[in-house]
């Protein structure tokens, strides 16, 4: 791959379209690219990156975070352009991000989606189309993310993150990768080499071992789940007792055949028991039966006795009972003559309670007619009645004349109320229109203050937003500052603290080899020789002299250095983090100090807000005017229509008057002396009703009479016929309807008693009964009960032992089942088992407890450290070398990913952690190169023409630099061209070509410079 042209268009810092040329650039074979702190020396590495990918690096890509720049004016879309060869084919990428731009009508931004286009140099247009003018020189392939974004991956043959850590090499992740357990390197070739598969491999044999396992589990549940309900259907027999549950755990051996013994003696037991409750219920029954005839022949014998003894008293009562009898059925004859004269009774009392009540109503009805009518009859009362009802007619036009006048009169009231209310209308609105001038300029001038403050709002509001970065960014800048200064004086006690130990340990090792002669000796044994002079005899061995140090004291001392050099190293660590987070705060945090930001970001929003909350009120002040002005024009035309009705009313009110006045002449001569016509109709209506109620009571009466006199008539002849001799006796004997009733039951009643005990004194063997001694049926019951609880008992007992052998015979059939079952389960669990601890790393068989994942990446480790080792003799002047290491990790950590460095000065071999700043440059530099030869071999053979290191260079002297220079100038002969982002001065003098980031005020820019010039 080889990158020619990149076009930035409002991408990061860079406001207008930059052009940077990396065919004039690669030359030379490196190039210089350098700029001042967050100039955009990293976006151009990210706009490469976009272009190929569609996002950038790391957590540029976080939500919330935009390519867009803040320089670039509203109208001029983000782009990126990308130029380049890759298998063997020239393309060109152009990719635009999702960004706001203002709408072509109306105010206001609108959402541009994504958009992206690949398309290919068409070489045959050279050959063929520039001679004849046919053929276009770039030809379109695609517009779909997806299909470029696959097109790019499968050309490249490499991820984003492979891309980021092959081509874009980032100094600070190899050193990083050095230090690192080898957990994080697994992490980190895993990424980059792919190995998913290998992992997938692990967790398919994992989640089939864990498969296996469950099934096995479940399976030896389910056995014992199964033995569980065979001791439950067992029971506690005594036989049993021996053979208690087996006590096993799922997957022990011995499982089933115990289980298969235990059911074997659980059904033998059942049935013998089975046995013995079927001949203990044959004797049961027997004597129940026997019990059961005693206890009925008992009872029967007591009820055939109680009965006689109920027949004799109950014959005693009704002999008492015989003058009662009597007398109650001489009131019943009595009360059946009563009966036949109780209607013309009821007759004659409704006759004369309707009488009565007659008489009192004439009474009163006379009592309010005039006094010339209090004795009238009923003719001269209908003759009365007449008349005053033809004078009521009368009145009826005098009626509608009077109400006709009281609606003039409500109409002329009307029009007044009218004409009052539209004074006053026409009042207030000349009133109004009066000030309609002073308002409307008034709220035109409203209307534009408002206007005025919605445009500086929009002002403010896009310089707020990056006063607030840059506050955030320096806020940020200070805690990382305050960080690193908190990590530097840990860093000075953790080396301190490091010093220490290690002195302490020499020391002690000092110690303990001036006294070893005393440690060898107490591994001699008499008669064996001697391990350094080879004697048989000891005649004087060595003893350890006071404060003598053991190899236990040794260790301890070392592990205590090892300790403090890790809390050392994790100090380092953090505080390069810290200061690496300030430069990028600072960076984005510019120049200003956080007080002076801080400052400018409570102006601008203060100023904001109040243009803001002053600009809300924009459209509340076009709807005011808007509604002023419409209102003016309806206040306008009501007022020449109000003129039009107060002239309506004033000639409606001349003739209401001259009708009012003939109404009233009328009227006057049908009244009389009464208020009004209403008046004297109420008058006249209150005498019809006295006279109509006086003639209907005097007819009542009459009525009345005469039905009274034939009710006394009819009275008597009943009361003669029924054979009484006068109507108060007859009266007398009527009884109510209740109480004959109650009469007549109680003589039925004695009636059927008597027959019942006729019949009852007709029975022999009641009688036969009575001469036998008293029963006693419960004594008999009782001891029935007693026998037939024992037969439930007993019946119990055989039916509980033939359900627990059924079960115990099913059960033990379900468990044989089951046992067969289980063998093959186990079989493939063992064997899944084996494979899956294998791969995993956790099989005693593994002794370096390797994942078979780790196995892949360790290979690919040694391929890396071998291509890494051949620059790095370079850059070191042949003292270091890079080992892969696959030692048994110490305690229960994973073995095959470690990386050692060998001095060739000392001869000693240590870990790579303890390199220091310029040795640690060295290493991760050859690391990352040689990474990308065995990357890009792992690729499919891919060149990889065009690489960028992004710095690291400020910790090398001199001469390292220049050996770093050389081994960067050899990848020419791989046809490499190699970009440098530094800010070392030093490399503007050894370095010619160069690309310049310059930061402006408007948008950063790029300047070429090359042995050629500068552009």
């Amino acid at each position: 791959m080889r990158l020619h042209r990149l076009r930035i268009t409002a991408f990061g810092p860079f406001a207008e379209p930059q052009e940077i040329d990396f065919d004039a650039l690669s030359g030379a074979g490196i190039f210089l690219l350098h700029g001042p702190t967050g100039a955009g020396k990293t976006s151009v590495l990210d706009a490469v990156c976009y272009a190929l990918y569609g996002s950038v690096p790391g957590a540029r890509q976080a939500p919330g975070t935009s390519l867009r720049s803040d320089h670039a004016a509203g109208d001029t879309p983000t782009e990126v352009t990308l130029e380049l060869t890759a298998g063997g084919r020239r393309l060109e990428i152009t990719r635009r991000p999702e960004q706001d731009r203002p709408k072509k009508r109306g105010t206001g931004t609108t959402k541009d989606k994504a958009q992206s286009w690949l398309r290919e140099y068409d070489r045959e247009y050279d050959r063929e189309g520039a001679g004849d003018g046919g053929g276009e020189r770039w030809r379109a392939l695609s517009r779909s993310h997806q299909e470029i974004g696959e097109e790019i991956e499968q050309l490249l043959g490499m991820s984003r993150e492979q891309f980021c850590q092959v081509v874009l090499l980032p100094q600070g992740e190899f050193a990083r990768f050095l230090r690192a357990d080898e957990a994080a390197r697994g992490r980190l070739l895993g990424r980059l080499f792919d190995t998913r598969r290998f992992a997938a491999v692990e967790t398919l044999l994992g989640e089939r071992r864990r498969t296996a396992e469950a099934k096995v589990r479940a399976g030896d549940e389910q056995v014992l789940h199964t033995a569980q309900r065979l001791a439950q259907a067992a029971g506690d027999s005594a036989d049993l007792r021996a053979w208690p549950l087996p006590r096993h755990q799922p997957g022990d051996p011995g499982l089933a055949e115990a289980i298969r013994a235990w059911a074997a003696v659980a059904r033998s037991c059942a049935r013998e028991r089975l046995t013995v409750a079927e001949y203990a219920l044959a004797a049961v029954e027997g004597r129940h039966a026997a019990a059961r005839r005693a206890a009925e022949e008992a009872r029967e014998l007591d009820r055939l006795q109680r009965r006689h003894a109920e027949t004799t008293r109950r014959a005693a009562l009704l002999a008492e009972a015989a003058p009662e009898r009597e007398r109650v059925r001489a009131l019943l004859d009595r009360a059946r003559r009563g009966a036949l004269v109780a209607p013309a009774l009821e007759l004659r009392g409704a006759a004369a309670g309707a009488h009565m009540a007659a008489a009192h109503a004439e009474t009163v009805a006379r009592a309010v007619l005039p006094p010339q009518y209090a004795e009238a009859g009923t003719e001269q009362l209908a003759t009365l009645e007449q008349g005053l009802r033809g004078d009521l007619g009368a009145l009826g036009a005098a009626r509608r004349a009077e109400q006709r006048s009281a609606e003039i009169r409500r109409e002329r009231a009307h029009l007044e109320r009218e004409s009052r209310a539209a004074e006053e209308q026409q009042q207030e609105a000349a009133e109004w229109l009066g000030r309609w001038d002073d308002a409307r300029a008034a709220l035109a001038g409203r209307v534009d203050a408002a206007q005025q403050a919605a445009t500086l709002a929009e002002q403010l509001a896009g310089k707020l937003e990056p006063a607030r970065l840059h506050l955030h960014a320096a806020e940020r800048r200070d805690a990382f500052e305050a960080d690193a200064e908190r990590a530097r004086g840990e860093l000075l006690t953790a080396r301190e603290e490091s010093t220490a130990a290690r002195e302490h340990w020499l020391e002690l090792k000092e110690t303990r080899l001036r006294g070893i002669a005393a440690e060898l000796a107490e591994a001699l044994v008499a008669g064996e020789p001697c391990a350094v002079c080879g004697a048989a005899e000891h005649p004087a061995p060595a003893r350890p002299a006071p404060g003598h140090v053991d190899s236990a004291a040794e260790d301890a001392a070392h592990a205590r250095f090892e300790q403090a050099e890790e809390r050392r190293a994790e100090v380092e660590r953090r505080l390069a983090a810290a200061r690496q987070a300030r430069t990028e705060a600072a960076a984005a945090a510019g120049g200003a100090t956080t007080a002076e930001l801080r400052a400018l970001a409570s102006d601008l929003s203060t100023r904001h807000a109040a243009a803001h909350t002053a600009a809300a009120g924009l459209h509340a002040a076009r709807e005011r005017l808007d509604r002023a002005e419409r209102e003016h024009a309806v206040r306008s035309a009501d007022r020449l229509e109000a003129e039009v009705r107060a002239a309506g009313r004033a000639t409606r009110r001349e003739a209401l008057d001259q009708e009012q006045a003939s109404l009233e002449t009328e009227l006057a001569q049908v009244r009389g002396d009464a208020p009004s016509v209403a008046a004297r109709a109420e008058v006249l209506e209150d005498r019809v009703r006295m006279v109509t109620s006086a003639s209907a009571a005097l007819r009542r009466a009459e009525t009345t009479a005469a039905r009274l006199k034939e009710a006394d008539g009819q009275l008597a002849d009943a009361a003669f016929k029924a054979g009484f001799d006068t109507v108060e006796e007859a009266a007398d004997a009527v009884l109510p309807e209740y109480q004959r009733t109650g009469l007549q039951h109680r003589m039925d009643a004695w009636q059927a008693e008597e027959a019942m005990l006729a019949d009852r004194r007709g029975e022999q063997d009641t009688a036969a009964a009575a001469a036998l001694p008293p029963a006693d049926p419960e004594a008999a019951g009782a001891y029935a009960d007693r026998a037939a609880a024992k037969l439930r008992s007993a019946g119990s007992a055989v039916d509980a032992s033939r359900v627990r052998c059924a079960e115990l015979d099913r059960l033990s059939q379900q468990a044989e089942r089951e046992l067969r079952a289980l063998g093959p389960l186990r079989q493939a669990y063992e064997r899944v088992a084996r494979l899956a601890g294998l791969t995993a790393g956790t099989s005693a068989d593994n002794e370096r407890k390797m994942r078979l994942e780790a196995y892949v990446l360790a290979a690919r480790l040694e391929q890396v450290a071998a291509a890494a080792t051949v620059r790095l003799l370079r850059m070191s002047g042949g003292r270091y070398t890079l080992v892969h290491s696959d030692a048994k990790a110490s305690g229960r950590g994973r073995s095959g990913l470690g990386l050692h460095v060998v001095d060739a000065w000392t001869g000693s071999e240590r870990d790579t952690a303890t390199l220091s700043g310029g040795e640690t440059f060295f290493a991760s530099l050859a690391l990352a190169l040689g990474l990308a030869d065995v990357v890009t071999d792992e690729a499919g053979g891919m060149r990889l023409d065009t690489l960028f290191i992004d710095e690291g260079f400020g910790s090398l002297d001199d001469q390292a630099l220049d050996e770093v220079l050389d081994v960067l100038d050899s990848l020419r002969e791989r046809d490499r061209s190699v970009g440098i982002v530094s800010h070392v001065a030093d490399l503007r003098t050894r370095v010619q070509a160069q690309l310049e980031i310059v930061k402006q005020r408007g948008g950063s820019v790029v300047r070429h410079r090359t042995a050629a010039g500068t552009g």
